[in-house]
């Protein structure tokens, strides 16, 4: 086995020992993380406090598509997924959603490797239940979370009348970074660049989440803040331990592709 592998393996196994326990839901937060298959086990080595954010990757002398997957420079993108075993279409999606927010907010300093760690543990990049992203982002078939009926999570009672998780009773998380109804309606974008804003694509949940988090807090490059903003995303410490872990270990990825080209 190569040392690229043997380093995918390792980043694998580390986030695949973590556990999101079930978490205290507030309305304007986005996620839920109400998919019980993604809970992971604690790791006996200690999680990192948190994950600095990653060196923003190269833009694409020519956009490559429409929307904010189109901005980063495609070599990076096939080196650092290959290194990483982020799919190269949601990695386009985290780190493009991260140059388009660096490029309005840079004193957020949000790193595409956090909302690649919130990725994972939300959804598996958009894969969980069998899932897969389109060229275009779309994520089918839709990730969408357990009802929301105060059995073993906060009550939310419908928001949306059904229109994007398909329950006009209670409401459910949506999409590959699990936003409830209720807060999409407050961050949704079209990153995609389609022309709708859709809490499945995985160009739009993720600019969603960069506007969430960097409204959240005023920066997330140092620890206490970095904290502060996962906190904000969600409070659960094992949903911080994970995030944490993942995050750092994209951050880690990345670099050693960099030192292999």
């Amino acid at each position: 086995m190569s040392p690229a592998a043997i380093a995918r393996l390792s980043i694998g196994l580390a986030l695949g020992t973590l556990v999101v326990a079930a978490l205290v839901l507030l309305l304007l937060r986005p996620s839920s993380t109400t998919i019980p298959d993604a809970a992971l086990e604690p790791t006996a080595t200690p999680a990192p406090r948190w994950a600095e954010p990653a060196p923003l990757p190269p833009a694409a002398a020519t956009a490559t598509r429409p929307g904010v997957s189109g901005l980063v420079g495609p070599a990076w993108v096939t080196a650092v997924a290959a290194e990483s075993g982020i799919p190269e279409r949601v990695l386009a999606a985290y780190a493009g959603a991260a140059l388009a927010k660096n490029a309005e907010r840079p004193d957020c300093d949000l790193g595409w490797n956090t909302l690649a760690g919130i990725g994972w543990v939300e959804s598996r990049h958009g894969s969980y239940g069998g899932a897969s992203v389109a060229d275009d982002g779309t994520v089918s078939p839709p990730i969408i979370g357990i009802a929301l009926d105060g059995s073993t999570t906060n009550l939310i009672t419908d928001t949306d009348g059904g229109e994007f998780d398909g329950d006009a009773e209670f409401d459910r998380a949506l999409g590959p970074m699990q936003f409830i109804p209720g807060s999409w309606a407050n961050w949704y974008v079209d990153a995609s660049g389609d022309g709708i804003a859709d809490p499945h694509n995985i160009d739009d949940a993720s600019l969603a989440a960069a506007n969430y988090l960097c409204r959240a807090v005023p920066t997330l490059g140092d620890e206490a803040s970095w904290r502060a903003g996962i906190a904000a995303y969600n409070d659960a410490g094992s949903y911080l331990d994970a995030v944490a872990t993942a995050s750092q270990g994209y951050a880690a990825a990345a670099e050693r592709s960099s030192i292999s080209q």
